[in-house]
């Protein structure tokens, strides 16, 4: 099977012909438009090894996302990152390609953090290995998550090994009616206390935070913010982390609307941008969906420390990711020209010139 793929990539290499790597297909909104044929991944299928003790596992990447959750939980453990699935048939190579994670991401870690080791084959057709499947091994550790959020830039993966994490005995998750800026400070103050929080959500004038750990942190947690506990809280976390609420089921580019996330300071106060907007990870993410210029919306999200992403909607002339410093520009070509000289891989989905 690995050789078929080796075959059609060193093919398109020596052809200079544009392969487009996809998975489930979930994610296909994500990112600039890109050119080529479909190289299908999914194929690439099963898992490899998995040490429940150890607390890692090794899939191929066109394992259904969903069967890896279904898996550990029969181990009563997750991937803690909570990666998305957006309603479709994500696969684990998607999952990490995209680089995306869900609520519980600032409180246990991003995608990268829990990736131990990846083959993949790169843009001449050669098949490559970094780092392992330990949790303390160290050679290439940083090589691997190169490939976390290059959205297939910089070869097709084929294998992934990540640390994975036991589920919190306890949850539990309150609600409060604030408003913005109350619904901001209060997410800063919680998250500068010795509270076990893993997720918060703030929209409409509703403020939803998850507590996750010991059963006795949780409680004592749960009496000392108050608040009503909501029921099917995990229904709640789920639409949320796989965007399945009206806020996000809007068609943007049919309301002349597109949906942004916008990365900045926590402590960053309303940004009073117009539209409507949703706010995550305790202050750091702010989804908004608005018909402003994309000029606009990253001048502010700068000027509040951080960046903007266009994340659904026809994409603007310079992309939809923050343009690259011209240092960081020059070490992405470096980085493309080093595992796909040709640049057959997803061209122009990361970047329109890369």
């Amino acid at each position: 099977m690995l050789d078929a793929y080796i075959d059609r990539i060193r093919a398109a290499h020596a052809e200079d012909s544009p392969l487009i790597i996809q998975g489930g297909g979930s994610k296909t909104f994500y990112g600039n438009p890109d050119e080529g044929e479909v190289l299908a991944a999914r194929a690439l299928a099963g898992v490899v090894d998995y040490q429940p003790k150890e607390l890692v596992l090794t899939a191929r990447a066109g394992t259904p996302l969903a069967q890896v959750e279904a898996l550990l939980a029969e181990q009563n453990q997750m991937l803690a990152f909570e990666p998305p699935h957006f309603g479709g048939p994500a696969t684990l190579g998607g999952c990490i390609a995209a680089g995306l994670s869900g609520p519980r991401r600032p409180y246990a870690g991003a995608a990268r953090d829990f990736v131990l080791g990846v083959r993949m084959i790169d843009g001449t057709g050669q098949p490559l290995r970094f780092g392992g499947q330990v949790i303390k091994n160290v050679a290439g550790y940083d090589v691997s998550r190169l490939m976390v959020g290059a959205l297939g830039t910089l070869g097709l993966i084929t294998e992934i090994s990540l640390k994975v994490l036991p589920k919190p005995a306890a949850e539990a998750t309150l609600q409060f009616e604030l408003d913005e800026t109350e619904a901001i400070v209060k997410m800063n103050q919680w998250a500068g206390q010795p509270l076990p929080l893993s997720a918060t959500s703030w929209h409409a004038g509703l403020l939803t935070v998850r507590l996750s750990g010991a059963a006795s942190a949780v409680h004592a947690a749960q009496a000392k913010l108050g608040g009503e506990a909501l029921k099917d809280a995990a229904a709640f976390w789920q639409r949320l982390r796989d965007h399945a609420t009206p806020f996000f089921d809007r068609h943007p580019s049919t309301l002349n609307q597109r949906l942004w996330r916008l990365a900045v300071k926590p402590t960053t106060p309303p940004m009073n941008l117009g539209g409507a907007q949703w706010i995550e990870w305790g202050g750091a993410i702010r989804w908004l969906t608005s018909d402003l210029a994309a000029a606009t919306l990253r001048e502010a999200a700068t000027t509040a420390g951080g960046h903007a992403t266009q994340f659904r909607g026809n994409a603007p002339a310079d992309g939809v990711f923050a343009p690259l410093a011209p240092a960081l520009a020059t070490l992405h070509r470096s980085l493309k020209q080093r595992f796909d000289p040709k640049g057959i891989f997803n061209r122009g989905r990361l970047y329109p010139d890369f």
